[in-house]
């Protein structure tokens, strides 16, 4: 799974590398060095102007941890932060936001988790590890919107944008980490992912890739990057590894 990463390239830097054409920043976000489950996300999307009928690419902030939009409540939203692209297009939480709510969520790279057993009169731990491919990686995303009926329709409050990354089996170095990692869409295939009027569901499968083939740069960190409440440049600095892991 990708449980936890690294978002720190500012807004108006992703509106330009992506050709994005609308964005509020007055929403843009800080930057990030341990985004967390629940926590705001950067996300480029695509939606149709009702004013207009023309296609926006739009830049926005969401939550991370998808709510379906026939959720009862909001509840659930920590434990859809991932879906599995072998079968996205099946399970009901996803289905619907995979034929038409497509979306890219950008990162550095991203923390995944080894336990290093008790020795030497220590506690066993887990001991964190960064994984990149070195430059902006667009995590294949899905958005929802999620109502709360106790509020009128034209509240704003009553509206919850949220998302979740889709991975699949992890290979090569990054397999040796963790069993799953997150599915990426190249720059070149941007349009035809975020598509709201793109359905074919093969075509879409095939847009996504591993992060460099599997081949990712991974090096132990501070287990500080184990507390969700740190965050800063500090928690990328490489630690000593413990099993061997890194390059």
């Amino acid at each position: 799974m990708c449980g936890r990463f690294v978002s720190t390239t500012p807004s108006a830097d992703l509106a330009s590398l992506l050709d994005v054409t609308s964005w509020e920043p007055t929403e843009a976000l800080a930057p990030s060095w341990n985004v967390a489950p629940t926590d705001p996300v950067p996300a480029v999307l695509e939606r149709v102007d009702p004013d207009t009928g023309e296609v926006e690419r739009q830049l926005r902030v969401l939550r991370w941890g998808l709510v379906p939009s026939w959720a009862k409540d909001r509840s659930g939203a920590a434990r859809l932060i991932n879906a599995r692209s072998e079968t996205v297009d099946q399970k009901p939480s996803f289905r619907r936001a995979f034929a038409a709510r497509r979306c890219v969520i950008p990162a550095d790279g991203y923390y995944e988790w080894r336990p290093v057993p008790a020795a030497d009169g220590r506690k066993g731990y887990k001991q964190p590890y960064f994984l990149s491919t070195g430059t902006l990686m667009l995590m294949a995303g899905l958005y929802e919107f999620w109502r709360d009926a106790s509020l009128p329709e034209d509240d704003p409050a009553a509206w919850l944008a949220t998302a979740t990354i889709l991975t699949t089996d992890a290979t090569d170095r990054a397999g040796r980490v963790h069993d799953r990692m997150p599915m990426l869409v190249p720059r070149a295939e941007l349009g035809d992912w975020l598509d709201p009027a793109n359905r074919r569901r093969d075509d879409l499968h095939d847009l996504l890739q591993r992060p460099a083939d599997g081949n990712l740069l991974v090096r132990a960190v501070p287990t500080a990057v184990n507390r969700v409440s740190a965050n800063g440049p500090e928690l990328l600095t490489e630690a000593p590894d413990p099993l061997g892991l890194a390059d």
